[in-house]
Order: structure tokens, then C-alpha cells, then sequence
């Protein structure tokens, strides 16, 4: 995989948004990436230098569609990025402050 189809996109939340000026950001990653793959990724893609990841699975909710009609909506993974103190900040998020 290269890293464009493990990094799918950020996670713009008020809670992840919060994180920002601690250096961890979110982002919503392929489900079957492993934590040193979402590393590298970020590494190359960000140009910064990671210290650590968390991952969750997050599970689909059960949606309704109409009175007897239900189903799930679709099951992701999400990725808690920590930089290192001496890494620089992640541009795209800077914007959003």
C-alpha cells in the first residue's frame, strides 16, 4: 500500500481539532493498516517525525431508512497521530486554529 490509501482523511472534530496544539492529530485510516504502516505514512506525507499511534475501530451505527427498513452504516478505522516535541506541526490543520 502506498501511503495515500492508508491515510483517507483528516477527522475535523472539535474534540480531535482540540489535540492540535499538543501535536495529535486524527485521521481516518484503511481498516486493515497496521500502526507502524500509519507511522511511515504519516512520516512521508507530512514530512514530520511520529512518536506514537493509537487506533480504533470504529463500528457502523444502525441507521433507518424509512418504518421497517434499517441498516449499518460502514465500519472504519481511525488513527490518533502523536508527533515527536522536536517535529514541526502539520500544516493542513495550522489553518484551522
Amino acid at each position: 500500500m502506498i501511503a495515500q490509501d492508508i491515510v483517507i482523511r483528516p477527522i475535523i472534530t472539535e474534540k480531535s481539532m482540540s489535540g492540535v496544539l499538543n501535536k495529535v492529530y486524527t485521521f481516518e485510516v484503511a481498516k486493515s493498516a497496521n500502526k507502524i504502516e500509519i507511522a511511515k505514512a504519516c512520516e512521508e506525507l507530512f514530512k514530520v517525525e511520529v512518536a506514537k499511534v493509537n487506533t480504533v475501530s470504529v463500528h457502523g451505527k444502525f441507521r433507518r431508512q424509512g418504518r421497517n427498513n434499517g441498516g449499518y452504516s460502514k465500519s472504519w478505522k481511525k488513527a490518533i497521530v502523536t508527533l515527536k516535541e522536536n517535529s514541526k506541526p502539520i500544516e493542513f490543520f495550522e489553518g484551522m486554529m
